[in-house]
This record gives C-alpha cells, structure tokens and sequence, in this order.
C-alpha cells in the first residue's frame, strides 16, 4: 500500500475536481464515508451497508418499528435510520446467530448492480474497506478546503497550522512539535510521515477473517485479497491463488494499457460527446414535438367518446321514457278495474240505464272492454321491461386497447423518448470522464495504429469446439486470414427463451476469448462477435448458442482420503481427474478367480458435501473406458459402501454373490439415499424400471455423451442426469436426501473420469514467461 506523500504516476494529474462522480456513494448520494468493498466489487459507506441490512428487515423486526425514525432534514434523508450505530451493530452481529428467532440480516441487493449480496457467517466484518478509495476522496475533501489548513494537534492555544502527519501516531503536527515528539535517535523518529491529512489509514491490509494476518495472496477465482490462512484451510483452499506482487504488476499493468487506450481515443471521444449532445439537442425537440403530437390525438380521443357518450345517453333517455309512459298507461287500466273508479265504477254506472236500446248502443262496446280486461288479469304481462340490461356497454376490449395505447410500430428507431434524455445526459459525463488534458494526448498517442478504409472486413469467427458455457460463458474466436488486426472486440450475447424480446448486451474484449458472466441458469443465450479498428466495425460473426447449466455450478474436486483406493486408483496433482487400473491385489486373487474380468467396483467421491438447495455439476470419461458408475449417495450409504468393500482376497468372498440377481430393481420405485448411472464402453445405461418401455434393453441404451452433467435438487429429493453439450436431461428418479448427499464415482476395469474445469473470469493476464 502506498501512503498518502508518495506518488509514482509520470503523466499530468487530472484535476481532482474531475472525479467527483466517481467518488459518491450510490447509496446517500454524498461522498464516501469509510467505503466497504462488496463481493461484486462495487463500494458502499460502512453506515449505508448498515442501514441497507436494518432496511430488509423492517417487516420482521416490527418491535423495533417505533425506533426507527426519518430525518428529513438530513442530507441521507429518503433512508431508513437507527437511533444509534451501537444497535445498528448489535442488530447486524446478532443476525446470523445459529437456532436464533432473529431472521437473517446478511442479504442485500447491491445499490450499484442491482444482484443480491450474501455476507456469510461474518457479515459486514468479512469486507475489506476501500483505503485506495478512502484515500482518494480525502484528497478530493483537501482540494475542496484548500483555504481551510489543517491545524496542529499538539500545539498550545492558539495551535499553528500543520505542516505533516504521522502515520503510526495518527495526529498531525507543525514543524517544532513534529521534532519534540519525534526526537533524533529515538524510535519515533522511524515513524513515517505524509503532508497534512485527516485520514488514517492502517499501513498494513488485514485479513477480515483471520484478523491477525496480513493479505499477501491474491484469489483469482473471488477476485478479493486473501492470507496464507485462507488458502490452507479457509473458504479459498481449493481455488487457484497468485502472490500479491504478481497480481499488483499484472493489474497494474492493464490498468496502465487500458487508461493509455482510453488517451489514445480523446479526438474519438470528443466527437462522440458531440454526438451525444445533438442527439439530446433532437431529443428535446423532437419530445416537445412527440408530447404536442399526443395532446391532439388525445383530444380527438376525447372528443370522439364525448360524442359517443352524449348519443349513448340520449338513447337511453329516450327508451326509458317510452316505457314509463306505457307502464304509467298500464297502471291507469288496472286501477279503473276497481269498484268505484274507472271502468268497473263507469260499468256500474251505465247498468242503471232502463232503456233497452240505449243500454244495448254502449252495452256492447263496454262489454268487449270488459272481456280484454278479464283476460289481462289471467295472463298479466307488463306493457314495458324495467330491466336495461340491452342498454350496458361492454368496454372491456376498449379498456384493453387503452391501456396498451403505445407509439405506432412506424417510430424512427433513432427517435428518441423524453424519459432517455437523462440516460443520454449520464453517458455523456461518463464520456467526459474518460477525457484528460490535450497535452497528456499528445504525449500518449500512440504511433502504431494504421490508418483503415472506410469499407467493412470480415467478420471473426466463433470456435465452437473452444467455447463453452458452464458456471460463466467462454466465448473463443478466430479473426478473418486476410483481414487486418482488430484493436478490441464487441461480444454481443442475449437470452432467447422469454416471450419478450430483450435487447443485445455487449462487453468488451481485448484478446481473441472473452468470459461472459452472470448468465442466467436453465436458459438458451445467443453469442456474436465483431472486431473494431480505429472506430471501423467488422461486420457480426455467425451466431451460436449455447444453454447454460439447469442450477448453479457445484465446484470441488475428488477426495484423495476418504474410501480412496491407492492401490487401484491414479489420482492427478490437481485432483480433478482419476483413472483405475488393474492393481496387486486382483493378481494376488487371481487363483480364486474362474472368469477374467474385474468383480470390484472402486469408490471416489467429491470433497465436498451438500446439504441444502439446487446444485449442478458435470464431467467426462474417458472413450477407452470399461465401466463408471456415476451420481450420488448419501454419507450413511458412503459409510456402508466403504467400511464393508467386497475384496476378491478375502477368504469370505463368494463369487456367485447374487449381484445380477435383478434384486437391486425390486426396490427401484422407492427413494433410496443414492442413485448411481452406469456407462462404459461409449454407452450409457439407464437404469430399470425407470420408464415404462425400459424393459426393451435398445431403450436402456444410449450413446454416451461426450460430457455429462448431474442435477440434485436436495430441497425436492431429486437428481437429474443430463448430455451437457444440449442440455437435454437423460434420466431423473427420486432419491433420499436425509443427510450429506455427496458426487460419487465407482470405477471397474481400465477407466477414467475428469471433471469439468471451472471456467475463471480473467481478469488477471499471464505473461507467456
């Protein structure tokens, strides 16, 4: 670590003004207050990590609910706070206690990418804090206060204004209270001293889980610093290390390339930034012009239901007053059928007339009144409908059409929408960010890059048989014979297997491979590749695709203690690779022996165990191979298989042991606690009683697949077999996850397995030496 006063940086400092953007917590929007390096190497203040975690948990700790409190006046305002860090502190140790009600406090999504983070076991106390960045924003602070000095900690009053600091006192001093306290000849005066600061930092990286080491060893695999304790027996035992003196060149080295990459493209950046700024010049036209153009046709959409409303409405007006008018006529002929009023009273009336013929002249007509009303009382129908329903409007397919009212599929693809600008506005920052002083670009140019036609090259080409998909994507390419050499690359990959339709993502490469990372598992990616030169593209290479594992990738490597026969089993240094051969013992059992054939199965098994959740991991056999048995088994079935082996010397051993009786498939539908394929001879055996025609032995046999792949799902009690190169499962069974479920290998004769190697992001590059 270098202190604060030394400096090695040969080219002109950019003003630390500059960087402001990169200085700034994601999280309180202020500058970074002792700043924490998460595991997907973004950087958060010690406090916000603190309340991110209090945070997550404020449904759980309702108890606490009163306690916490928001300060508007506060520059971290918006963010949840506890009434003190010494909760904060108590809260977040005490989250991961085993057999605790407390739910678990060490998982986050990032502020910067968005992913989950897990803490582990030690929470925020397993993070190293950002002492390159810590140190950076200080000066940054000192730049911002250059009229306010730092005064001296040990003057009288009034103190001087401090000339150094001592990085092993912590304190800062004036030129005379530096010599009375560092005295020549004393060991004080060994101490080390920077210019004034407020910033101490330790001298010495420490290890977060063995706090009493120091990091000297750089994990390639997690990418963080690590001791010498963490790869002998720590979490980092079985991942590839490097010292850290070589990992400080290297990156050193291609931090050095890449910011002398980013010189050499200023006049390219520039014009980009030009770019960037008429297209947001455009946007906001075109926006104003885009919103004006919705006004109206909104309005014409309003007017139209406006006028569709009123005639709506008139209608229905319309019909309920015809039918009231006849129900109010119906109702009136009925109420003259009582005595005394209507045409009952007017009959009874017209009964008392004595002459004959008069009766008779309205008599008849009466009477025909009279019959219909007699006939309406047998049959009673009313004259109109009260119910309207024939009058509701369904406007559900209008409803939907409105809510998907989007922009005609016509829009230009270079338009440009209001809610981008902002995007726009962010990329051109970044753009400027990248530029430095003209005179630190002229001094850097490169003179090696030759002048291109305008016209475009052959595309690369992706080497299907080098690249491959498997806890990351390895994408390997070869450039065009005759075309020229390319500056870097654009991998372009994305996800086919969604019903929308999601854009291509792109990286950047420098060499001829790339390793993609996050990728989501169980799905189909596409890749493509193209090269660039002096700001000319090549055109796309030839897509290809790949699918990725169905669980995350399960990494160890073959245990060289437990159950391992030495005798008959050839283990390589790096343990990922075994091969059985013939050994003494069968030799020294030959004369018991009366076929020439092995009759012993040897065991391996993987180092590591699982007890929990979705695993997945893969491996190959060897084409010469006679017979593998492959899958898993459980710690009680290991301990049986491997404390009770069938020896060919023993004098108990019986040759006709029933083996091939068929007894093992008697039990084959019930969930035993292992479940082992058979392959060998460049075929593969599914099991019996798997499937419904698996009596049928062509059925049974498959070829075997150049890698294959195992799937346990210890939640469901499932394991899956699967040809990696298509990802297409073979055979799955149930299978009894009642304890440690391990890999387990069995090897018969002349044979060998290899597991597939863990594909490593690269972000370290070896020299050839």
């Amino acid at each position: 670590m270098l202190s604060e006063g030394s400096s090695q940086v040969t080219s002109p400092a950019v003003p630390i003004r500059s960087i402001e953007r990169e200085l700034m917590c994601p999280v309180c929007k202020e500058l970074f207050t002792h700043p924490l390096i998460l595991p997907c190497q973004h950087s958060v203040c010690h406090k916000c990590v603190k309340e991110l975690l209090f945070f997550n948990l404020e449904d759980s700790l309702t108890d606490m609910g009163s306690e916490i409190s928001l300060s508007p006046g506060s520059p971290r305002s918006g963010r949840l706070q506890s009434p003190s860090t010494e909760k904060l502190d108590r809260l977040v140790r005490s989250g991961r206690k085993r057999n605790s009600l407390t739910p678990k406090m060490t998982i986050f999504p990032c502020p910067g990418c968005g992913h989950d983070i897990d803490l582990g076991e030690r929470g925020i106390n397993g993070l190293f804090r950002n002492f390159t960045l810590e140190t950076i924003v200080e000066r940054y602070r000192q730049a911002a206060r250059a009229a306010t000095a730092i005064m001296c900690d040990l003057c009288k009053p009034p103190p001087q204004e401090a000339t150094k600091s001592c990085l092993d006192c912590k304190a800062s001093y004036c030129n005379e209270c530096f010599k009375v306290h560092h005295p020549w000849g004393t060991p004080k005066a060994q101490h080390e001293y920077i210019g004034p600061t407020t910033n101490f930092r330790p001298k010495v990286l420490m290890c977060p889980e063995h706090e009493s080491e120091k990091v000297n060893m750089y994990c390639e695999m997690c990418r963080r610093p690590v001791c010498h304790l963490c790869k002998l027996g720590g979490s980092h035992a079985n991942h590839r290390v490097t010292s850290m003196s070589v990992a400080y060149k290297v990156l050193k080295e291609k931090l050095s390339k890449s910011i002398g990459f980013l010189i050499s493209k200023e006049d390219q950046v520039r014009t980009q930034i030009r770019e960037l700024s008429t297209i947001i010049e455009h946007a906001e036209l075109n926006g104003v012009k885009a919103r004006d153009e919705a006004h109206v046709q909104f309005e014409k959409l309003y007017n139209i239901l406006d006028e569709r409303k009123n005639t709506i409405i008139q209608t229905i007006e319309e019909s309920k007053n015809s039918r009231v008018e006849k129900l109010r006529q119906q109702l009136e002929e009925y109420q003259g059928m009582l005595e005394n009023s209507g045409l009952v009273g007017y009959a009874q009336e017209v009964l008392k007339e004595t002459d004959q013929s008069c009766f008779v002249q309205t008599a008849k007509q009466l009477h025909i009144r009279i019959q219909k009303a007699t006939e309406s009382l047998k049959t009673f129908q009313p004259s109109a409908s009260a119910s309207f329903e024939p009058f509701v409007i369904e406007v559900s397919n209008e409803e939907n059409l409105l809510k998907n009212l989007s922009f005609s599929s016509g829009m230009s693809s270079g338009a440009v929408l209001p809610g981008e600008i902002q995007t726009l506005q962010d990329k051109i920052q970044t753009l400027q960010d990248k530029c430095v002083p003209s005179s630190v670009s002229q001094l850097s140019q490169s003179e090696d890059f030759d002048m291109l036609d305008s016209k475009v090259w052959d595309a690369p080409v992706i080497d299907e048989s080098l690249s491959r998909v498997y806890n990351e994507g390895f994408i390997h390419w070869k450039d065009p014979e005759n075309g020229p050499p390319a500056n870097h690359y654009i991998v372009e990959y994305k996800k086919l297997d969604t019903e929308e339709h999601l854009p291509w993502q792109t990286v950047e490469a420098y060499s001829s491979s790339k390793v993609v990372s996050d990728l989501d598992t169980n799905s189909k990616y596409s890749f493509r590749v193209k090269a660039c030169r002096d700001s000319v593209y090549s055109s796309y290479s030839k897509e290809v695709f790949f699918h990725t594992p169905p669980a995350p990738v399960f990494n160890f490597l073959f245990d060289d203690k437990c159950g391992y026969n030495s005798e008959r089993l050839i283990l390589n240094e790096n343990r990922d690779s075994v091969e059985s051969v013939a050994g003494f013992s069968l030799l020294m059992g030959a004369e018991r022996i009366q076929m020439g054939c092995y009759t012993c199965l040897d065991y391996i098994i993987g180092d590591t165990g699982i007890s929990k959740g979705r695993h997945f991991w893969a491996f190959r056999i060897e084409p010469h191979s006679y017979l593998v048995k492959a899958g898993v088994a459980s710690d009680a079935k290991l301990q049986e298989w491997l404390h009770n082996p069938r020896d060919i010397n023993s004098p108990r051993y019986d040759q006709d042991s029933g083996h091939d009786s068929g007894s093992e498939d008697t039990i084959f539908d019930l969930s035993q606690p292992s479940t082992l394929i058979t392959l060998g001879m460049r075929k593969l055996f599914i099991p019996k009683g798997s499937s419904p025609a698996s009596g049928e032995q062509s059925d049974r046999v498959l070829p075997m697949p150049a890698c294959i792949g195992v799937c346990l799902d210890y939640d469901k009690g499932k394991v899956e077999f699967y040809d990696v190169a298509s990802m297409k499962c073979l055979y799955e069974r149930q299978v009894d996850c009642s304890g440690t479920m391990y890999p387990t290998f069995a090897l018969m004769g002349g044979a060998g397995i290899r597991l597939e190697e863990v594909i490593l992001i690269k972000n370290l590059e070896y020299p050839d030496s």
